[in-house]
């Protein structure tokens, strides 16, 4: 299937709104990607996993990224079987970044959006588990965001050490 195919599958098969227009910013050097309205993305999500012309049968990665302005997550798909991919996007405010979890579409989504809310403070909506992974719980802030600034202590030991 040809990147424009996919991107009209999904536009024909998804709500009104549900897909973004193309814009000129794209992220990722997968073949195509898909700039998905938030509150949308669960549903895409299942469309992407359940339609026989698309069957992304797997999440290969979740990235979440800090633009300055605002925070966005995509979602790195694949079809075995049809051999195509594509990613989805999702941009996110700043100051509330939260969007549903897609765990219950691809499993494997569970521990990319622990380490996208440990990282970058994104919540996942519905996540079964949604804890930090890397950091110690009581760590103050989210590192990989731009505005970030390293604390000098932690639990009496110098940062960086």
């Amino acid at each position: 299937m040809t990147e424009p195919e996919i991107r009209d599958r999904l536009v024909a098969q998804c709500s009104q709104g549900a897909i973004l227009p193309e814009g000129d910013d794209a992220l990722s050097a997968t073949p195509v990607e898909i700039r998905v309205h938030a509150s949308y993305l669960a549903e895409v999500a299942r469309v992407c996993r359940g339609d026989s012309e698309l069957h992304f049968d797997s999440l290969m990665c979740l990235s979440a990224l800090d633009r300055g302005d605002a925070l966005s997550v995509v979602y790195h798909l694949h079809s075995m079987s049809l051999r195509h991919r594509a990613a989805l996007r999702v941009d996110l405010p700043r100051a509330n970044p939260v969007v549903e979890t897609v765990c219950g579409v691809w499993r494997t989504a569970e521990w990319h959006e622990r380490e996208a809310y440990d990282m970058l403070g994104v919540r996942f909506e519905g996540h079964p588990d949604l804890r930090r992974i890397l950091l110690p719980n009581d760590w103050v802030g989210y590192p990989l965001r731009k505005d970030y600034e390293t604390p000098t202590f932690y639990r009496g030991m110098k940062v960086p050490y």
